[in-house]
């Protein structure tokens, strides 16, 4: 199993504490994906950041749904 991330150097600067908040999925859990593909986008401290699958494989779950908030170190998405 492969987890996604919001990567560690994004949260360089950023106040232990925030929360970052997902914007949107492009895609849905049993999709296939390839690697480098752009699964969706989180906002971090006014900034929109694209997730991309880190490696290709299959959407086993959604761990965080669309408008909920996440911390540093969350798992996203579940790739196998």
């Amino acid at each position: 199993m492969n987890a996604v991330t919001l990567p560690t150097e994004l949260w360089a600067d950023v106040d232990e504490g925030t929360e970052a908040l997902v914007e949107e999925w492009r895609v849905k859990e049993q999709d296939t994906v390839t690697a480098g593909q752009v699964l969706g986008s989180v906002v971090l401290v006014k900034s929109s950041h694209e997730i991309t699958a880190p490696v290709a494989g299959t959407v086993q779950r959604i761990c965080v749904q669309v408008e909920e908030t996440f911390a540093r170190g969350t798992t996203l998405i579940e790739l196998s």
